[in-house]
């Protein structure tokens, strides 16, 4: 019926949205950076620390502009203004329009839309998504790294003799003591 409708045309409206805000991302990045290539050259520096001026600034943000518009190309103008489109080597992820880096790993928490092969993925519709960098061990796999711990298995064997359970009850403070110490140095690597 009609609700079924209205969430449809709220679902198309989303989605052109969102399509839009990508589309014209490259182009609000290569404005950004023409602007800030210009106002470089119009006071007379440059802003890779050489001496160029209003000519060299125009040049280089015309030459960026185009670059991120196309996703390269853009001649030798575009190569001395950088690289095009920062993030989109490798992907991005948005948030608010910027592009946000992941390669330490992070917590997405809203519906996130980025660019997926030649499509659009999505991800956190259901809650907070984990984006974990990768690594190769030293078997070759690919496997998500994982921070402390040590890297490698420890085992710690504790033998305890004692004539009558009274006397491991109070010798249970020491051995709890003893393998926490055994614990913390092979943590350590000792």
């Amino acid at each position: 019926g009609k609700k079924f409708d209205d969430v449809l045309k709220s679902v198309r409206r989303s989605l052109v949205e969102t399509g839009l805000k990508m589309a014209l991302a490259p182009l609000q990045i290569g404005l950004s950076q023409s602007m800030k290539q210009l106002s470089t050259g119009l006071m007379g520096g440059s802003s890779d620390g050489g001496s160029g001026g209003l000519l060299d600034g125009l040049v280089k943000g015309i030459g960026s502009l185009f670059g991120s518009m196309f996703g390269g190309g853009g001649g030798n103008a575009a190569a001395a203004a950088g690289p095009p489109v920062p993030g989109f080597a490798n992907g991005g992820v948005f948030s608010r329009g910027q592009v946000m880096p992941f390669a330490q790993g992070g917590v997405v928490g809203t519906p996130s839309y980025f660019p997926l092969g030649r499509g659009l993925g999505v991800m956190g519709e259901r809650g907070a998504e984990a984006v974990m960098p990768l690594a190769r061990g030293p078997d070759g796999r690919l496997g998500v790294r994982s921070g402390g711990g040590g890297g490698r298995p420890m085992s710690v064997t504790v033998n305890v003799s004692t004539p009558d359970a009274d006397s491991f009850r109070r010798s249970e403070a020491q051995v709890s003591a003893a393998l926490a110490r055994a614990v913390a140095r092979g943590q350590r690597g000792m």
